[in-house]
């Protein structure tokens, strides 16, 4: 089996993968099930339902017309009590739909997979995909039916599976891989058969090479000669997907390009075990694995949980706390973000939570020190940038000097943070530069739109009236 690695920066944190032998448990669906109508990059959902509606398992209750969007089900059935805002694993607070369980457990009864995958076409696949609510489960949630629908002047040459889950403490990938390795290489035919790849490659840590003889024997077994199960070298961030390309494939993703400009479509294994779900069994996204660890939980796991159910619910289901929560972190503690409350509902891309006590106050942000120029933050950027110049320019707000450090290709893995032994909060930096500079793109696109159409206008107006004067002119002569 061939090894691979990208080769500019990464770091090697401590693993602490606690729950990684400990197989799915399904935690029991919710007596209140909080659901936000956006759990998706691109235009949020409306509520096509309202408050006393009885709704079921698996029904469509938000839905966007845009194209950059993906519908939001119904995770239980029972009766819809109220549409509000509420927590958000990011921070914020959404719309949400809030249902009553009646433990019923009634699914919706239209749905029902493909027949055949040979005798299925592109668009109807894409339809099942997109109906299904499908979105990256690797923490991402891009609508996968706009992934595999890139425009018609690229051409798709492989399917990357990501199974590199280079997190510290996260298991639910490598959960996933162990448990459902024909689900994976099913989803993986779909994404095939949909862009025309003719090459597929499954990529999985040397810290899960169990789950890469696995794969590969099933593979072998289905006689794939068009698949490929490769490992490569477990240091962080190689679940990027720039990194995993250029290690896998030594191809370079352009600054601000995405996977497709170099004819690679790379997803999450825990997606396409959700595309096979969704296409052969026409299951919507109503559920999720996730990674339940940390030093403050008395049950460690990986569990299966319904999406809407709320962390206070995860804490009774798990055996309660072990001492007094100081930190929760949805997601790893690399990338992850804390949170505020335990009111806060897992939702499409939640991956993992994590529970920490006293000992998390040693993790806590440290005062800052002057830079010392010793370039860690360089030597250890996965992506080639210098986060202490782009640090430098964000504190004195000199925001076109970071675009020209090209802070937009920050992919906010945290590493530059993490090695700096004057504890500067780069990340945090990089990442608020970053936004700053696309916040002022859009300004400048909506103000250049408008002047078009002010120009086009005018020109609209000078026309007609060029008209109106050569017609007075034919009168007159």
């Amino acid at each position: 089996m061939k090894e691979f690695t990208f080769k500019t920066g990464g770091a090697h944190p401590e693993e602490n993968k606690l729950t990684k032998d400990s197989p799915f448990v399904p935690l029991a669906p919710p007596a209140i099930a909080v659901i936000p109508l956006s759990q998706h990059i691109g235009a949020p959902n409306i509520p096509i339902i309202k408050v006393g509606d009885h709704v079921k398992i698996g029904q469509i209750i938000g839905s966007a017309n845009a194209f950059v969007s993906a519908p939001v089900h119904a995770t239980i059935s029972g009766e819809v009590v109220a549409i509000e805002l509420r927590p958000f694993p990011l921070g914020t607070k959404v719309q949400s739909v809030i249902i009553k369980n009646d433990f019923k457990e009634e699914w919706v009864s239209d749905l029902k997979g493909i027949e055949s995958l040979e005798s299925s076409s592109k668009e109807d696949l894409i339809k099942n995909i997109r109906d299904k609510g499908i979105v990256g489960m690797g923490g991402a949630t891009f609508p996968t039916a706009v992934k595999l629908s890139p425009p018609k002047d690229k051409v798709i040459d492989v399917i990357v599976a990501n199974g590199a889950e280079c997190e510290p403490y996260l298991t639910t990938d490598y959960r996933v891989m162990m448990e459902y390795p024909e689900k994976i290489i099913k989803g993986l035919l779909v994404e095939m058969k949909i862009t025309g790849a003719k090459h597929g490659i499954i990529a999985i840590e040397t810290n899960k090479k169990d789950a890469a003889v696995l794969l590969e024997e099933n593979v072998k077994k289905r006689e794939l000669d068009n698949i490929e199960v490769v490992l490569v070298k477990t240091k962080y961030p190689q679940g990027g997907e720039k990194q995993i390309i250029k290690a896998v494939l030594r191809k370079e993703v352009p600054a601000e390009k995405l996977p497709l400009e170099v004819g690679v479509i790379v997803q999450n294994v825990g997606t396409l075990k959700a595309i096979s779900e969704a296409v052969f069994e026409g299951k919507p996204l109503i559920e999720r694995g996730v990674t339940v660890s940390g030093s403050a939980i008395k049950r460690p796991g990986n569990y299966t949980i319904r999406i809407g159910t709320t962390v206070t619910d995860i804490i009774q289901q798990t055996g309660g706390l072990t001492k007094k929560l100081r930190k929760l972190i949805f997601g790893g503690p690399m990338m992850g973000i804390a949170q505020p409350t335990i009111e806060v509902p897992v939702t499409k891309g939640t991956s993992g939570i994590l529970f920490f006590g006293e000992e998390v106050l040693e993790m806590a942000p440290q005062d800052e020190m002057p830079c010392i120029r010793c370039s860690r933050c360089v030597d250890w950027c996965p992506t080639g940038l210098m986060p202490l110049l782009i640090d430098h320019a964000w504190r004195r707000e000199a925001i076109k000097l970071t675009e020209t450090l090209n802070a937009t290709d920050c992919i906010e893995c945290g590493v530059c943070s993490y090695v700096c032994p004057s504890k500067r909060h780069l990340t945090e930096n990089v990442r608020n530069a970053k936004q700053k500079i696309l916040k002022q793109r859009k300004i400048e696109a909506a103000k250049q739109a408008a002047f078009e159409k002010i120009k086009a206008l005018k020109e609209k107006k000078a026309q007609e009236a060029k008209e109106k004067l050569d017609e007075g002119e034919k009168v007159n002569g």
